[in-house]
């Protein structure tokens, strides 16, 4: 048995890139749907429980709607904005393209 592991071609490494990207939109379609769900029924709560007549504050779902909301941008941005989080193959890309 040899010590020397076989070393990736380029058509698999970019496979498997496009698999990473592709998972990371699977979840954060899933995290929406979710997030989509979850807040319908919590604002739902809030409409037929009534206590929104006699408060004239910020509806108490707001702020599961908002703080959940930034985990879902942050979702969104690591998925389809920057889907190649990986910081090191990054900086490598910059510094072969500098030569």
């Amino acid at each position: 048995m040899s010590n020397f592991q076989r070393i990736p071609d380029a058509n698999e490494q970019r496979d498997q890139q496009l698999w990473e990207i592709a998972q990371k939109r699977a979840s954060f379609k899933s995290h929406l749907i979710s997030y989509v769900l979850v807040n319908i029924f919590l604002w739902i709560i809030w409409a037929t429980t009534g206590s929104h007549r006699n408060y004239s504050g910020v509806p108490w779902p707001l702020w599961a709607t908002l703080g959940w909301g930034i985990g879902i941008v942050s979702h969104y941005m690591g998925a389809y904005v920057y889907p190649k989080s990986n910081s090191v193959e990054r900086e490598y890309e910059k510094l072969k393209n500098k030569q």
